[in-house]
């Protein structure tokens, strides 16, 4: 029990007596001087300490339980509960000092500032915002009508895609509309990857019950960018595709065509479809302009089959539109103007005459030490190393020299890196490659500041 002298004096003569005792007892449990389950003094030997009526040390206690501090246990007492206690927080870690941006960055899917015609967006944007009345409401669940019109006519035209205004979904990002897909296949609960390292698509099929197989002939879903199948870039021939919706049309699989990509192949015009070959009837076509206009235009779309769009109108109501009204505005009157198709040509000859510079510069700096290539997509450049090094290494230690790249081991332990061309200007290139070649000759390169 407490004694007399471990009482804090009662001396506030503006709070009334018996919230003095409250608020004393109560900054003892708060701060953990009293911990749970301990017995308070008795109402009678609370009085005698302070010096004050048992009514008013009565008032107190009643005071504490009504607000849960503590609980009173018929003919044992008072005790505190465990409702305000707080265990001690151990000592937090330091926190690892973020590292520093690189100098050159050819891991990301950023994009060149060259690349976009930001007055002209601003333009389109300006003026969706002068349509008052259309903004004073929410957008419409599937996508604003027009610009799933100005969808459909230029994916027929332009991707031999088979689809119509009402079987457009549009969502903001890919994963975005993977969940309201997830929610619309509720017949099938296994899915297959092309590219295993999709790791935000297999991360939502999970998050929805699907158990994720490792094989296509496994899967009653099959997930495909037959664009960019992998890291590397590579590309699904058209005899490949035909023969894939052969064999998911024999098996009754549901395939999801990811076209990522599809708009930036360097020595071919882009393969058809997967969705305009099987005719629209057993693929899901999937659809994005971050890569093609801004990473922050956040406007994807899927083109559903005739069978799923009919269930997705049965469950639209319960999700709301998740893209930019405005931006879906100016993005149709975009397209109807002719300039998406005009971005394509832009960014696809800019790129490949990027690419091609990166070709360069980095044979010049590896000369004999590595096989230089383009990819067929993507502003990629494959650099396949004459020396073994482990994939994982390198990056940190190129990191270290202030270049971001993607590398990789094959089965035999062969290193190749792969270099995004967009996100790093093309008069920066010999020095990144320079620095590169000294990473992977194991040579001393400076630390940029």
């Amino acid at each position: 029990m407490e004694t007399k002298a471990e009482f804090s004096p009662l001396l506030d003569t503006d709070t009334p007596l018996y919230m003095q005792v409250y608020n004393y007892y109560k900054s003892l449990i708060v701060s953990g001087k009293l911990p749970p389950k301990t017995k308070l003094p008795s109402l009678r030997h609370c009085a005698e300490t302070l010096g004050i009526s048992r009514t008013t040390a009565e008032g107190a206690y009643l005071q504490l339980c009504a607000d849960g501090y503590i609980l009173s246990k018929p003919k044992s007492g008072y005790f505190v509960t465990d409702l305000y206690f707080h265990a001690p927080r151990p000592a937090l870690a330091p926190q690892a000092e973020k590292p520093a941006a690189p100098l050159y960055d050819f891991a990301s899917l950023s994009v060149d500032r060259e690349s976009f015609d930001f007055n002209l967006w601003r333009r389109y944007l300006k003026s969706a915002l002068r349509q008052d009345e259309r903004l004073l409401s929410y957008g419409e669940v599937q996508g604003e009508r027009d610009l799933r019109e100005a969808l459909a006519q230029y994916l027929a035209e332009k991707r031999n895609v088979v689809c119509r205004a009402d079987s457009i979904v549009i969502g903001a990002g890919v994963q975005s509309l993977l969940h309201i897909l997830c929610a619309v296949l509720h017949d099938k609960k296994t899915v297959a990857f092309c590219d295993p390292a999709f790791l935000q698509g297999r991360a939502v099929f999970q998050d929805h019950g699907f158990t994720i197989r490792e094989r296509e002939a496994d899967a009653q879903i099959f997930y495909v960018s037959p664009s960019h199948m992998d890291r590397r870039g590579d590309v699904m021939p058209t005899d490949a595709r035909i023969a894939l919706l052969k064999r998911i049309a024999a098996r009754g699989t549901l395939l999801i065509e990811d076209d990522y990509d599809n708009e930036f192949c360097y020595f071919d015009r882009p393969a058809p479809a997967l969705q305009g070959l099987d005719g629209g009837r057993h693929v899901v076509y999937i659809g994005t302009f971050s890569r093609l206009l801004l990473p922050s235009i956040r406007i994807s779309f899927l083109v559903l089959p005739d069978s799923l769009a009919a269930r997705y109108r049965e469950i639209a109501p319960l999700y709301n539109q998740t893209a930019s009204k405005a931006e879906q505005i100016a993005l149709c009157q975009f397209i109807r103007d002719g300039h998406l198709a005009g971005q394509i040509r832009k960014v696809r000859k800019l790129y490949t005459q990027k690419a091609r510079l990166l070709e360069t510069a980095v044979r010049e700096a590896f000369g004999k030490a590595a096989d230089v290539r383009l990819r067929e997509t993507g502003f990629v450049v494959q650099v396949r190393l004459r020396m073994p090094l482990a994939a994982d290494d390198l990056e940190q230690r190129a990191r270290k020299a202030g270049v971001s790249l993607r590398a990789e081991n094959d089965a035999n332990g062969a290193c190749t890196l792969f270099l995004a061309c967009s996100g790093v200007r093309a008069s920066d290139f010999p020095d990144a490659a320079a620095r590169m070649r000294a990473v992977c000759l194991l040579q001393d390169t400076e630390t940029p500041t």
